[in-house]
């Protein structure tokens, strides 16, 4: 009898073992996932590319989801602050920490530079040598928008409600973090905050969100099939332009090394316009100012001869 209840003890503990091994959940908020497992109730995945366990209830760091995305691949309106700048290098490969968030040194091959808590090269790109004491947060980020035509104008409170409703719910932002939505036609902008000392622990932060919003927006969704319908007063909103501008708690540091050649040329070309125009109108000023002169030194001699030609006469 022991031997039987031994061998049913033992079946157990393998059809455990083979139930463990499957995967008996969806990772609802995350599609770039494998080996997904429910632990205490809670779905937990590994991402692709770094193998970090996530958990699935939340949003993935924008961290991982890059790592994940680049694993097999080949590689009139509101001013903006004066520090806020762009993410020019698009998707690269990226460094995580265990916890998921971007190193603050990034390197490709023998190049490196230092990035924001965004993962957003915030320097110029050096040798392996770079120095990034810190990992810069990035305290404020500002999307912005450019919508198509509609066939009925967008009301402005409609666009608020849909905007902070759809942040608070689906990226799970706490509402104190979404400072404004503006909307200037064509542009809607949206601005995220987010202090260190403000952010607790458990909350989300504002990089993830828009990165998964960004992507929602360009039709490139990371939910598992839950794809984001932007629909304001029953009319579908089409987007033609997403731009992410990003202002960290310290100044970029960015020289004109990190200057594209194009943009370089640009410059010089403009500077080289304005020398040869100041030197044309300084010429032409030159040659008027000769031919005044000359003017009245022949309107003076003239006058010169003239008068002795009438004395000549009146002697005469």
């Amino acid at each position: 009898m022991k031997p039987l209840c031994r061998a049913a003890l033992l079946l157990l503990l393998l059809c455990a073992a083979a139930c463990a091994q499957q995967s008996p959940c969806i990772c609802e908020k995350n599609k770039r996932v494998i080996n997904c497992r429910v632990v205490n109730g809670v779905c937990w995945c590994d991402s692709v590319g770094s193998g970090v366990s996530v958990n699935c209830e939340t949003l993935t760091s924008k961290c991982l989801l890059m790592k994940a995305e680049m694993t097999g691949s080949k590689s009139g309106r509101r001013e903006k602050p004066k520090d806020a700048f762009e993410d020019t290098d698009g998707l690269y490969d990226p460094e995580c920490e265990n916890t998921g968030v971007f190193k603050a040194k990034q390197c490709n091959g023998t190049t490196c530079w230092c990035v924001n808590t965004a993962g957003v090269r915030r320097t110029d790109k050096h040798d392996e040598d770079l120095k990034c004491n810190q990992l810069v947060r990035t305290t404020w980020i500002i999307i912005e928008m450019k919508h198509a035509e509609r066939n009925s104008p967008l009301n402005t409170e409609s666009l608020k409600k849909f905007f902070k409703d759809t942040i608070t719910n689906r990226y799970m932002l706490d509402g104190r973090y979404i400072t404004g939505v503006l909307y200037e036609k064509p542009y809607i902008t949206i601005d995220l905050k987010q202090n260190s000392s403000d952010k607790s622990s458990g909350d989300v932060d504002i990089a993830d969100v828009a990165y998964y919003f960004e992507k929602d927006v360009k039709g490139d969704s990371i939910f598992h099939n839950n794809i984001l319908n932007v629909s304001i007063d029953n009319e579908a909103l089409k987007f033609e332009k997403t731009v992410v501008y990003y202002v960290d708690e310290i100044a970029p540091e960015f020289s004109m090394k990190s200057l594209t050649p194009g943009l370089i040329a640009v410059i010089v070309v403009v500077i080289v316009a304005i020398v040869a125009a100041i030197v044309v109108l300084v010429f032409t000023r030159r040659r008027k100012g000769k031919y005044v002169k000359a003017e009245v030194i022949n309107f003076y001699l003239c006058c010169m001869c003239g008068e002795g030609v009438g004395q000549n006469a009146g002697t005469s």
